[in-house]
């Protein structure tokens, strides 16, 4: 069976040393984020990654922002290093691969593997753009959203990329009505998905269950703008007890996920805006039929306490179909069980340059999936190509078949 070319729905880029010194206008230039060497040496915050600046310690590039120093870690770039000497250790950018942040050597590698078009989520802003939402004030931090964006769509997404370098934008996440703003001007400029936050509670922002972010799915409706949720991007990971070794969360990742595929088919949102799409980034599928079985289950047999008929008027799963979208990477128990999720649903990605990814082997990890799975030669362009074409309408840049 031939392996058509790959639509990756979740890759990332380390942003480019340039892109707020050019982007951002000159008022708020100085206090934006700048990219600096320093010796130091890296410590873990409760919700990011940062730097210490330290004589006795390591060179490593880091974004000055906000009285903070965030720094580029070997994680953010694990395909630069042998899978066994992959590290979350502060480094250079002459450390990682170019097209980690390069878009003429991030189309070539997209090439040697086998991958077509590519969705990209930020790294410094971090996966819905907490970064933003935690530092600076609200007209820097505004500005600095506005500037990721221009230059995503502007410059990472425009020339020789357009088609194949999908634009993906942020939002300022503290303002609903901003939010809903800021999705119509990149709308009118070419971008039709936003990041969001798979439990914007743990970021101290309103649930979905509330209705304050309803300007911001109406405009998302009214532009057909597709929300991506990847998984930490509520800057939190489950994880059994404090002294779990790294491998525990690493299996757990997949939980931001289902805890957000329960929120918003219980909240009443795709009820109400009946054409609104969102993306599970990462999180794998291979528990959904179970989670859906039970959500609907539930739906039927707790009406007489739960109410949930009075928000979701119909059987949970209903919701689904054409509406939300489960992303994987190797997940054969998800293909296996794909009747029950939908093979409409499940979208493939790349993970570049994540620990996850299986770049440069990405055709031959589609080739092994779909095989295991007994996915017929229609149902793996579907997986491969079909199904983002579906949820990000990208006939619109020019991806049709």
């Amino acid at each position: 069976m031939g392996i058509p070319r790959i639509i990756s729905v979740d890759d990332h880029v380390i942003e480019p040393a340039h892109v707020w010194r050019d982007y951002l206008p000159a008022a708020f230039r100085d206090a934006g984020p700048r990219l600096i060497r320093v010796r130091g040496r890296l410590r873990f915050e409760p919700r990011h990654m940062a730097f210490r600046e330290d004589p006795d310690g390591y060179w490593a590039d880091c974004w000055s922002y906000g009285g903070m120093l965030f720094p580029v870690t070997g994680g953010f770039a694990a395909v630069s290093f042998p899978r066994g000497q992959a590290h979350n250790k502060a480094v250079l950018f002459e450390d990682i691969l170019p097209g980690c942040y390069d878009r003429s050597a991030r189309l070539a590698d997209m090439d040697r593997n086998h991958t077509d078009a590519s969705l990209c989520f930020p790294t410094f802003p971090r996966f819905c753009g907490q970064t933003f939402l935690e530092r600076g004030d609200r007209g820097l931090a505004l500005a600095c959203v506005r500037a990721y964006n221009d230059w995503m769509i502007g410059e990472w997404c425009a020339d020789q990329a357009r088609g194949r370098l999908i634009p993906l934008t942020l939002i300022p996440l503290w303002d609903p009505a901003l939010a809903a703003q800021e999705v119509r001007r990149c709308a009118a400029k070419g971008s039709h998905a936003i990041a969001f936050s798979e439990n914007p509670a743990a970021l101290g922002l309103p649930s979905v269950h509330t209705e304050a972010w309803d300007p911001l799915w109406a405009a998302c409706e009214e532009t057909d703008t597709v929300v991506n949720m990847h998984i930490g991007s509520s800057s939190t990971f489950s994880k059994t007890s404090d002294d779990a070794p790294p491998l525990v969360i690493i299996a757990l990742t997949f939980e931001g996920a289902s805890h957000a595929l329960v929120d918003w088919l219980t909240s009443g949102v795709l009820a109400r805006f009946g054409s609104l799409r969102i993306a599970l980034s990462e999180g794998q599928v291979g528990w959904m039929p179970f989670l859906l079985e039970r959500l609907d289950e539930a739906w039927d047999h707790a009406r007489g306490y739960a109410k949930t008929q009075q928000k979701v008027p119909e059987r949970p799963s209903t919701y689904v179909p054409g509406r939300v979208f489960g992303c994987v990477f190797d997940d054969q128990v998800g293909l296996a069980l794909r009747d029950r999720i939908g093979m409409g649903q499940i979208m493939f990605e790349t993970d570049y340059p994540h620990g996850d990814s299986t770049f440069p082997h990405s055709k031959d990890t589609a080739a092994t999936i779909a095989s295991k799975a007994g996915l017929s030669e229609q149902e793996t362009w579907r997986l491969l190509r079909g199904n983002a074409i579906s949820c990000y309408r990208l006939d619109r840049y020019g991806i049709t078949g």
